[in-house]
């Protein structure tokens, strides 16, 4: 396909040396005296690309730009300058410029930029043919399509109408507070309040208070009577993430909530009932505190009526592209702005990455390249990542625990084809079915082929 470009300056030689520098069997190149002129241009026959001095008499580039924007906004836009104005650059960049070029041009580097371009159109036109596969609904709900999260969504459809109190396990970022959510919003409540409370955001004493609530005179500070969390949940929802970061005196103080769906203020003398479900959150191993004493065993399983362990994004990497797309759409909509596309290279990053942080970290990566972004497409360059010289949870992970994991994502790696695995992992065949077998691992279904398994 024949790509066209634009050329819009008020200095005849420059039109002239651009023009014979660009123009190829591939390209076609027209010019423009004036942005008047080239408004023109562009309303006869749009071009891929308009490359535009900023300086012209009459109309600047500027007001090309932001009137390209609005009348031909599949057109791409480069101003060219030979002052170097910061805030004109920011202006340009902001108002949805591809790129600011400073005289003198550098031929070799505003060919290199062309092609970027012209590959990047290539890229949106492809996100485009490709919407309907490709499409991410904005919402706070979890997204993926493991396996692990259909089951979870089943549970959480079953448990969702009861009032049990649920246990949902997980590394940070892996979207406890979504599954309460979820949860809530799937209860006969629903319209009563969800309250989500932090038990490590807030000191031992301020986390009683926030909780129950407290009279007036109850301690310093205490000028009036304060109702608690549980007080304003009403009939809804108390979440309390990183409940295992809680001491032993508030567990017990938790525990007469649950037995006996009562509570006493701060200072207060009689008790107030509480109709509230209490889901309760953590991403510690709370079997081996409860080994070490660190945590009540009454409550433990008072709490765990119900439980629910999410498994990290690293056990999930089929998932990643789903939910770079979710992000995408999500810190656009938030934007107002378009959603950019994401370049293969840039989703191959994206995915080679362990994601320590789980879903948070990937959001927030995904939500700063969406705004970094020049134009409206992501490249390589555009993606941050923070790396970690340990990127697992090893401190509270057992041996056994590790070695799963291990034979897991090499599974995955390898589309579930044992020889390769077992290669991989440098042990035979027979060993690799045994650690299948000793970890109950799902298999994703035979990718073997004949010879292989003969």
């Amino acid at each position: 396909m024949t790509r066209s470009i634009l050329i819009v300056d008020d200095d005849a030689r420059i039109l002239t040396a651009l023009s014979e520098a660009l123009a190829d069997e591939a390209t076609d190149v027209h010019t423009a005296a004036s942005a008047e002129a080239a408004l023109a241009a562009v309303g006869a026959s749009c071009p891929d690309v308009v490359l535009s001095d900023l300086r012209m008499p009459g109309m600047d580039g500027i007001e090309l730009l932001r009137l390209l924007r609005e009348r031909a906004a599949s057109t791409d836009v480069v101003i060219m300058t030979a002052y170097q104005d910061l805030p004109t650059v920011a202006t340009a960049m902001r108002e949805g410029a591809q790129d600011f070029l400073v005289k003198p041009l550098d031929l070799h580097q505003l060919r290199r930029l062309l092609d970027r371009i012209f590959e990047d159109r290539k890229t949106r036109e492809r996100a485009r043919r490709n919407a309907k596969a490709t499409h991410a609904t904005v919402s706070e709900r979890l997204v993926g399509e493991d396996r692990r999260l259909i089951e979870i969504f089943k549970l959480v459809g079953r448990v969702a109408s009861s009032r049990s109190t649920v246990m949902i396990r997980g590394e940070s970022g892996t979207g406890k507070e979504l599954i309460a959510r979820e949860i809530h919003g799937g209860s006969p409540y629903a319209d009563e309040p969800f309250v989500a409370v932090n038990c490590t955001a807030m000191p031992e004493a301020l986390l009683e208070s926030e909780l129950f609530g407290h009279v007036r005179g109850a301690f310093t500070g205490a000028a009036s009577d304060r109702r608690g969390r549980f007080a304003l949940a009403g009939r809804g929802t108390v979440f309390l993430d990183e409940i295992g970061d809680t001491s032993a005196e508030f567990q017990s103080k938790l525990l007469r909530v649950l037995q006996e769906r009562e509570f006493y203020r701060v200072g207060a003398e009689r008790p107030e009932r509480t109709e509230a479900r209490v889901i309760a959150a953590t991403h510690r191993d709370l079997e081996r505190m409860l080994a070490a004493g660190e945590f009540r065993e009454d409550l433990y399983y008072r709490l765990r009526v119900v439980e629910i362990k999410l498994p990290p994004l690293r056990d999930r990497p089929g998932d990643v592209g789903l939910l770079v797309q979710h992000f995408i759409a999500k810190a656009s909509r938030t934007a107002g702005r378009g959603p950019p596309v994401l370049t293969p290279a840039a989703l191959d990053r994206l995915l080679a990455h362990p994601w320590p942080g789980n879903v948070r970290e990937l959001e927030n990566c995904v939500t700063r390249a969406v705004l970094t972004a020049a134009g409206d497409v992501i490249r390589p360059e555009h993606i941050e990542l923070v790396e970690r010289p340990d990127t697992e949870p090893g401190a509270d992970m057992t041996l056994a625990e590790a070695e799963r994991r291990h034979v897991n994502r090499v599974l995955e790696a390898t589309g579930g084809h044992k020889s390769r695995t077992a290669e991989l992992l440098g042990i035979s065949r027979p060993r690799l079915d045994r650690l299948i077998e000793k970890h109950r691992i799902d298999m994703p279904g035979s990718q073997e082929d004949e010879a292989g398994s003969a």
